[in-house]
């Protein structure tokens, strides 16, 4: 029976091949794809290569989809083959009637009719009234290699496509159905729409022609008109270019959407044959299911304008929801004032592959993105700007990735503001595994580090005296690290962030070095190595009892947990907002993952949190400091 069209589109995009295959042949990774021995035929040696949408042996020459498979290896007929797949991905297999029947043999005629419409457009261009199109690509830097590959045409005075179809057998019912015909509202007249325009064969991922844009040359609007939803054809579903791209991810080149088809075709002419374009709208849901489908993290490059900018936040608040740790996406930015078929037209593939190494991660981009659109420049917008960002962390559906991004992007509104000059400085969490023996090497301070490096050089930091409540709770932090440095693992970015005098800061820098190669993270080795550093004078400044002794926390013997959640509790009275949200992520983290580490670190946590919020002094013993 014939099903339709629609059914078997969506059937394919929701079967992944490789776990259909992987249920029967052992797969591994092999750069974009996978592969195994051959089910087929002995082998010993793998030369069976699955794809995103289809598999090839290139032993025994078996290929196919995920139908195909279900039939060679289970030996199941085609509609029981339909059957088994769409009850996995959960769908109905389309009763068998004479209107399904019908729409699909519609279907075929339609995809028909646009071949020869194709080829009347190509002819066309060739022709003496096609010459001001071929100048117009040649023009635009295009070869004839290219011309061709794309199938551009010309489409000139009305009239002409009709009448040339009609001696090939095709009428003006057809025309109409395949979206070429349309017809005035007012006074009912047919004319075609396309006319004065180059033109741009849309293909679908497979190769299959479903519709056309065309350009018109000169003065006159819209300048890019995309034929209409047909039977085979939904702009909402479809990327320009998609045919192509597939092979170039396969060859391995980079998947990048642009905006426009003179990107996709001046960028391929470049050598950056995987590069696809929405048509004629923003992106949308179904075009991202099938950008990742092609690769897992495709990068979006738009143009480098307002549009540009605002295209690349729709596309962001689009993706959020659909984020995975194994579909992300990349943001390219291009300079002011141009597109991707300008630049590589200037600069040559050199500078647009610059563009693409420079692309930013998602949660970059959206910092960037968030901060552009509030600011941060006092202290309301910060307050809305990190509110912003929980928000838009808290809409991945992902709960572990969303956990993860709003790690990342308070972390670096933390390190943000140490890089404006606030007197608050805190820089983020940075969770790892916890590693209370062990050093920076493979331990959470190696995540610490590798902050600092992405952040860049160091600001100067706030310099304060010692003969305030600021300075005091500072060389008492200080001191609890100098008999628990171990809590670097966790307290690392909020210590580097605090205001400290400079004989402190440079203590500080030193104990920093330190646990950057220490082996292990204890006191002993601390001391140890701040003395033959010379900072044994420093060391016991910090530790004297004047101006007031050091309160039980930092005694040597204080146990891990009384020396963690001493540490909070007096760092709170300086950046109440910061442990506020190392709560909350601790909060996040024992939610996802509950072990004896992340209850022991909220419980430090919260006690600290609780304490200052209820008025309970610290060791310094002033609350409103």
């Amino acid at each position: 029976m014939a099903l339709p069209g629609s059914f078997m589109d969506e059937l394919r995009a929701r079967t992944p091949l490789a776990a259909v295959i992987g249920r029967r042949v052992r797969l591994v990774r092999s750069g974009k794809q996978w592969k195994g021995c051959c089910p087929f035929h002995g082998e010993k040696s793998p030369s069976f290569y699955v794809y995103d949408d289809g598999y090839h042996c290139f032993g025994c020459g078996a290929h196919g989809d995920a139908i195909t498979f279900v039939m060679q290896s289970q030996g199941l007929a085609f509609m029981e083959a339909v059957g088994q797949l769409a009850a996995e991905a959960g769908l109905e297999v389309p009763a068998p009637t004479p209107e399904a029947a019908e729409a699909e043999r519609r279907r075929l005629d339609v995809v028909g009719v646009l071949e020869l419409v194709k080829a009347h457009y190509q002819r066309r261009l060739g022709l003496p009234e096609g010459r001001s199109a071929r100048d117009y690509l040649l023009g635009r830097g295009l070869t004839e290699e290219t011309i061709a590959r794309f199938g551009l045409g010309w489409a000139g005075e009305r009239g002409g496509l009709a009448a040339d179809l009609s001696r090939q057998g095709i009428d003006i019912a057809q025309l109409t159905e395949a979206g070429l015909i349309r017809q005035d509202e007012e006074t009912g007249r047919s004319f075609e729409l396309f006319s004065q325009r180059v033109m741009f064969p849309i293909l679908d991922r497979r190769g299959v022609i479903i519709s056309f844009g065309g350009r018109i040359l000169g003065a006159g609007q819209p300048k890019y008109v995309n034929g209409p939803e047909t039977a085979v054809f939904s702009k909402r579903r479809n990327l320009y270019g998609l045919n192509l791209a597939r092979d170039g991810v396969r060859n391995g080149g980079t998947l990048v959407v642009v905006e426009g088809y003179m990107d996709v075709i001046a960028t391929a002419q470049a050598g950056f044959t995987a590069a696809v374009a929405p048509l004629g709208t923003a992106l949308t849901n179904e075009q991202l299911e099938e950008l990742w489908r092609v690769s897992p993290c495709p990068v979006l490059c738009f143009d480098g304008d307002a549009a540009g900018a605002r295209a690349a936040s729709r596309a962001m608040e689009l993706a959020l929801p659909m984020l995975t740790p194994e579909r992300s996406l990349k943001f390219a930015t291009l300079p002011s004032g141009e597109d991707p078929d300008s630049l590589v037209r200037k600069g040559g593939a050199p500078v647009f592959q610059g563009v693409l190494d420079a692309a930013q991660s998602p949660s970059d981009a959206l910092f960037d993105m968030v901060r552009g659109e509030v600011g941060d420049t006092t202290p309301e917008k910060r307050a809305a700007f990190r509110t912003r960002l929980i928000e838009a962390s808290g809409r991945i559906g992902d709960k572990s990735l969303g956990a993860e991004y709003r790690r990342a992007l308070l972390d670096r509104f933390f390190a943000s503001r140490s890089r404006t000059g606030s007197p608050y400085r805190g820089g983020g969490s940075g969770r790892g595994d916890q590693n209370r023996g062990g050093g920076g090497r493979g331990g959470k301070w190696d995540k610490r580090r590798d902050a600092f490096a992405s952040a860049g050089p160091r600001p100067p930091r706030p310099v304060l005296h010692q003969d305030n409540t600021t300075g005091e709770r500072a060389r008492i932090l200080t001191g609890i690290l100098l008999r628990h440095p171990y809590l670097l693992n966790d307290v690392a970015m909020a210590y580097n962030g605090l205001p400290m005098d400079p004989a402190l800061t440079r203590l500080r820098d030193a104990i920093e070095h330190w646990a950057e190669s220490a082996e292990a993270l204890d006191s002993a080795g601390l001391m140890d190595h701040l003395t033959k550093s010379g900072f044994e004078q420093d060391v016991q400044h910090v530790l004297a009892a004047a101006p007031m002794p050091l309160p039980a926390c930092a005694s040597s013997e204080a146990m891990p947990a009384e020396a963690e959640s001493g540490w909070w509790h007096i760092f709170g009275f300086l950046n109440l907002e910061h442990l506020r949200e190392e709560v909350a992520l601790a909060e996040a983290d024992a939610t996802r993952n509950l072990t004896p580490d992340t209850q022991r670190r909220l419980t430090a946590l919260s006690e600290a949190f609780n304490k200052v919020r209820s008025g309970e002094p610290d060791a310094v013993g002033v609350v409103d400091a």
